[in-house]
This record gives C-alpha cells, sequence and structure tokens, in this order.
C-alpha cells in the first residue's frame, strides 16, 4: 500500500512537470540531417515539434543504455544458468541416494550425473 501510494506521489509530480515541458516547448524546428550542404540536402528537412525531438531522443537513449546493459550482463545470465542446471543435478543425486536408503557409504554405486537424470 505505502509502495504503491509512493509511486504516484513521485509519478504524477513527474508526468505534470514532462506535460508542462511539452507544452512550453512546442515550437516547430526544422531539422537537418545534411551537415556539408544546407542549401540543397540530401534528405529533406524535417520540421517537428521541439518537445519531440528531445522526447524521441530520451526514449533512443533508454532503448540504447538498455540494450548495452543487457549485453553486460550476459555473462550473469548464463552463470545463473550453470548453476540452476548444477542444482537439478545435484537435486536428481540426492534423490537416488535418498531411494537407496543405503546402510554405509560403501553400499552406494556412484553413477554419473548423466545417468542419474536418464533414470528419471
Amino acid at each position: 500500500m505505502i509502495k504503491r501510494f509512493i509511486g504516484w506521489f513521485i509519478l504524477i509530480p513527474i508526468s505534470l512537470i514532462l506535460i508542462i515541458f511539452a507544452l512550453a516547448n512546442r515550437q516547430i524546428i526544422s531539422l537537418n540531417f545534411d551537415p556539408t550542404s544546407s542549401l540543397n540536402p540530401i534528405i529533406s528537412n524535417i520540421e517537428m515539434p521541439l518537445f519531440f525531438v528531445i522526447y524521441s531522443m530520451l526514449f533512443i537513449g533508454v532503448i540504447l543504455g538498455g540494450t548495452a546493459v543487457w549485453f553486460t550482463q550476459s555473462q550473469y545470465r548464463k552463470n545463473s544458468r550453470r548453476l540452476t542446471k548444477m542444482t537439478k543435478t545435484m537435486q536428481a543425486e540426492l534423490d537416488v541416494l535418498k531411494k537407496s536408503k543405503a546402510k554405509s557409504p560403501s553400499d552406494i554405486s556412484l553413477l554419473s550425473a548423466k545417468d542419474l537424470l536418464e533414470q528419471d
């Protein structure tokens, strides 16, 4: 409940600030993507509101930043998959040992992890 209240307490003012910013910067600007020739550009000038340019650059930055973080976190995801696989293997070994109800350690036949997984 408090988490939701704090979320709304922060979300509403930020939304209002973004709306006010958009209304204050609604003048039309001309974008030119040809730095060599401003008289005869290869791509024609694009006219759009200033807030649209700023918000679109912000959105592109968030997407590129998220993608960069996703790529840098790949080693942790790989490690997590490896540990999950190891946990399943160890659980299978534990289940086999519980089923065998061996009285002494010499009674336990050691099987490979693949053999243990194939038994189930």
